[in-house]
């Protein structure tokens, strides 16, 4: 690792909010399912990242229900998912806590897939990005909605070599499902 900027390959951290779910009464937060919006956002997300061509190599999901439902949604729109490690430290993480989750990614990776949980998303798109293209970081900054999906590329040998700053925002993409009559 020569830490220039733009040495290393290109790498890109997918992040994705889960999609909207449920508050039933008496369920632990934890244990919360989709919402029947989040049940057709889902698979729209899915949909707009292989539109997007931005397939990951690798998924890291929260283990709460919400978002291990929404990975199942994304992932049934996709030929062949790839791998997916349930890792509880997503669930509830601030952004430094998911950094950290992201850092131990194999060197392999290319396109890593993070679904979890607000305000640590957020946080994390925020403090990755140190440019964007168009408007995205304000549109981030203002509200990171259920379903949205923020592409952030940035070169580097590992992962651990990804730090605050170092990455560009090259999309954002709030998936929303088709309502059925």
């Amino acid at each position: 690792m020569n830490g220039r900027r733009g040495a290393g390959p290109l790498r890109r951290l997918v992040v994705l909010r889960h999609a909207k779910s449920a508050w039933p009464v008496g369920v632990p937060d934890h244990e919360r399912p989709l919402a029947a919006r989040g049940r057709r956002d889902a698979p729209a997300a899915g949909r707009a990242l292989a539109a997007a061509d931005c397939l990951p190599d690798l998924a890291l999901c929260s283990t709460a229900v919400r978002a291990t439902q929404t990975w199942e949604a994304i992932a049934a729109q996709w030929g062949t998912p790839p791998p997916v490690r349930l890792d509880p430290r997503v669930y509830a993480a601030d952004a430094a806590e998911l950094l950290d989750v992201v850092h131990e990614v194999p060197e392999g990776v290319r396109t890593l897939l993070l679904v979890g949980h607000n305000p640590g998303l957020e946080e994390l798109v925020l403090d990755l990005a140190g440019d964007a293209l168009d408007d995205a970081l304000d549109t981030v900054r203002a509200k990171f909605p259920t379903s949205a999906v923020a592409v952030l590329a940035w070169h580097g040998d590992t992962w651990s070599a990804l730090t605050p700053g170092t990455a560009l925002l090259t999309d954002l993409i709030v998936a929303r499902g088709e309502k059925k009559h």
